[in-house]
């Protein structure tokens, strides 16, 4: 009956932790942020994780194969704007983030 438990509570803490489910795989192609004409436009190469967007980022655009999710904050948590591939939208500067 012990076992039993033990079993039970590793296979919910798994369940929980998202070991039990597939790994998500990196998205393929390009993120491109604008930030101001006097600067070069930042390009993110098959980006994986979380990205914390530039200080004066205005605008990004998902050139990849999946969803990339932006973020308010630097650390890719709470609620999130999902952009589609081929699409983009405005950011918000200094604390942003996306992942792809």
């Amino acid at each position: 009956m012990r076992t039993r438990a033990v079993l039970m509570s590793l296979v919910a803490a798994g369940a929980v932790l998202g070991l039990a489910g597939p790994a998500q795989a990196a998205a393929s192609g390009d993120v491109v942020v604008f930030s101001t004409e006097a600067q070069p436009l930042d390009v993110y190469r098959d980006p994986a994780g979380c990205q914390r967007l530039p200080t004066v980022a205005h605008v990004l655009t998902n050139q990849t194969d999946g969803p990339v999710r932006i973020y308010g904050n630097p650390f890719c948590l709470g609620p999130s704007l999902v952009v589609q591939p081929g699409y983009g939208t405005h950011v918000p500067g200094g604390l942003g983030s996306f992942s792809a």
